[in-house]
């Protein structure tokens, strides 16, 4: 028998989702929502892993969390009177000394529910082997200012590096949007996407910054000469807008990955209500659990709907709970069950 069996088994959440809510409810205290990543070689993940987990479990942090052999991808809210020790802590890790943080425009202590610290063979899944890219051969980094004054030269092009679903509710002005659902689809579309534009200027961006730095080595290493990424990303950029009073090119709401699925850059909504029609930028997860599709929904039609994607699925949520229950060991079963797809009228 494994001897750290026992500590390993703490080393996980335990509550209920109910439970869960119920305990951040009754905090009375400002919870900062931040992210980071940073491409460095971890030695041991695993043992890198537990130590985070301690940590932060100590600290009262909630938050999604990747540590793979080549790096960590955080995203998670921490305390505000913990915040102080929690960059000393984490700083002190040799490997994040001084790690920059990104922190969320919008604060409403809901972004994350638990903390969730896992081991992946990636922090960010490409699908490509280690002779596609040079992780280390990146574009050049851009300020905000400098970003601003590359979009106006001529043949830019501006590739937005996120999915679909993140693209849909906001993007820079001009940018080209692929239509791929995750980031190791997204690579080969956007490379067929620029063919021909290898010596143009490529600006990229995304919600962090993360996904550019190997998309940025993907190009380079396809032959792509003049490849550039916003520094920080979505999040940095609006932050250097404010405090340096420069021009917003961003238009709409910027995705995020937690419990809020969006922040305002600008006033603008450029996306629609996926039942009606009406201007909407407000995504939601189907209330039917067996379907939990992603789609964007107006106030009216989640009342009409009962927050369902569609009438077939408003029928199931009437169902008796454990026909619910069914159903969705069934989809679980099939390997069917998706949190992002593309909107169709009916489930099936």
């Amino acid at each position: 028998m494994d001897p750290n069996a026992h500590k390993k088994a703490r080393l996980v959440n335990r509550l209920s989702r109910e439970e869960l809510l119920k305990k951040l409810e009754s905090e009375t205290f400002r919870r900062i929502t931040l992210s980071f990543y940073r491409y460095v070689i971890i030695d041991n993940p695993d043992q890198m892993r537990d130590r985070l987990f301690e940590m932060w479990s100590r600290l009262n942090c909630l938050g999604r969390i990747y540590v793979a052999r080549e790096g960590i991808n955080a995203q998670m809210n921490v305390p505000e009177h913990h915040f102080d020790q929690f960059k000393q802590e984490l700083y002190a890790i040799p490997e994040f000394e001084n790690i920059p943080f990104k922190i969320a425009i919008e604060h409403d202590n809901k972004s994350f529910i638990k903390l969730t610290v896992k081991v992946r063979k990636k922090i960010v899944a490409d699908g490509l082997n280690e002779n596609e890219y040079d992780v280390t051969n990146v574009g050049r980094h851009l300020t905000a200012r400098e970003w601003n004054e590359m979009m106006k030269l001529p043949n830019v092009k501006i590739v937005d590096m996120r999915n679909f679903y993140e693209s849909e509710v906001g993007h820079f002005e001009g940018a080209l949007l692929p239509q791929a659902e995750t980031f190791r689809e997204e690579l080969p579309e956007v490379l067929n996407m620029l063919r021909g534009c290898e010596d143009d200027p490529i600006l990229l961006y995304c919600t962090g910054g993360i996904r550019c730095e190997k998309a940025s080595a993907y190009l380079r290493h396809h032959g792509f000469k003049n490849v550039n990424q916003l520094h920080g990303g979505i999040i940095d950029y609006y932050r250097q807008v404010k405090e340096e009073g420069l021009e917003n090119r961003f238009l709409g709401k910027n995705f995020v990955f937690d419990n809020r699925l969006g922040e305002h850059i600008s006033p603008d909504i450029i996306a629609t209500c996926h039942q009606c029609g009406k201007p909407c930028d407000t995504h939601r997860n189907c209330a039917n659990k067996a379907c939990n599709i992603l789609f964007i929904q107006c106030e009216d039609c989640a009342r009409e709907y009962e927050g369902t994607c569609s009438p077939a699925c408003q029928e199931v949520i009437h169902l008796p709970l454990e026909e619910q229950k069914k159903l969705l060991r069934q989809v679980k079963q099939r390997k069917t069950f998706m949190r992002y797809r593309r909107w169709k009228p009916e489930c099936s």
